[in-house]
């Protein structure tokens, strides 16, 4: 059985009692700790790295959302957040912070079945997400990705012109047509995205472009057809230029 590590954030002692006597009725799911303010939440965060954090909306020295805020940089795993709260004027809020749920002070068991329930059926998806992408590309040729704040989003490859790796930032991002570049989750790899689909080509360690797309191999550069004939950044590494010109005779 798998086990999945919890942390509640929360000052309010009797919201928290309930919710740590609630989570006891799930055999799967392991408290790792509590806190009550956001400073110690943070800390708690990236000791346990939890599956599953509870989060209050109103905390004694910050916001939960500027809590989550902060440290969104810094998630490389897949952590859902439910907001906790007794205010529903936060709700829509929590939706546009991109919380996984949210859960009304007091709440009712069905309430919290329910946010496991959703919990369980999002893990499943992601991992078939992580080791059948390819599966997801033959659909109407769209496919999923996940985004660092784990919400999923629907592309057809006709959208992207190609992936590049930010190295600051640790992380791939899709480039899309007359749109801002799309972050993708820290965990998503190089073998991830060109298994999306049969056109996604690595051609550089920082970069997989999409061939549909590919118009020449100009002094070691990938030149695009419209609307990525600007791009000047598409570099083709000589770990990858035998292959491609193997594979596509260019």
């Amino acid at each position: 059985m798998d086990r999945y590590k919890v942390a509640i954030v929360d000052d309010d002692e009797l919201s928290l009692d309930n919710l740590v006597f609630g989570l006891q009725k799930f055999e799967n799911f392991h408290l790792e700790g509590t806190a009550r303010n956001g400073v110690s939440g943070k800390k708690l965060i990236a000791k346990v790295r939890p599956d599953l954090l509870f989060l209050d909306v109103e905390l004694p020295d910050m916001r939960g959302m500027d809590l989550l805020d902060s440290i969104r940089e810094s998630l490389t795993w897949g952590m859902k957040v439910v907001f906790y709260t007794a205010y529903d004027k936060y709700m829509m809020s929590a939706i546009r912070q991109s919380a996984f749920d949210y859960l009304l002070k007091p709440f009712e068991d069905k309430d919290l079945e329910l946010i496991i329930f959703r919990f369980m059926e999002r893990i499943e998806l992601e991992r078939k997400a992580a080791f059948f992408p390819a599966a997801l590309a033959n659909t109407s040729q769209t496919f999923m990705v996940f985004t660092p704040t784990n919400d999923m989003r629907a592309l057809r490859p006709a959208e992207i012109g190609y992936f590049r790796y930010c190295s600051e930032r640790k992380q791939w991002e899709a480039v899309l047509s007359g749109q801002t570049p799309l972050p993708l989750k820290k965990s998503t790899t190089a073998d991830q995205i060109v298994r999306y689909a049969p056109c996604f080509v690595q051609i550089h360690q920082s970069f997989i472009i999409n061939i549909d797309y590919l118009m020449i191999i100009k002094d070691g550069k990938c030149v695009l057809y419209p609307p990525f004939e600007n791009v000047d950044e598409l570099l083709v590494s000589k770990k990858y230029k035998k292959e491609l010109q193997d594979r596509y005779c260019l």
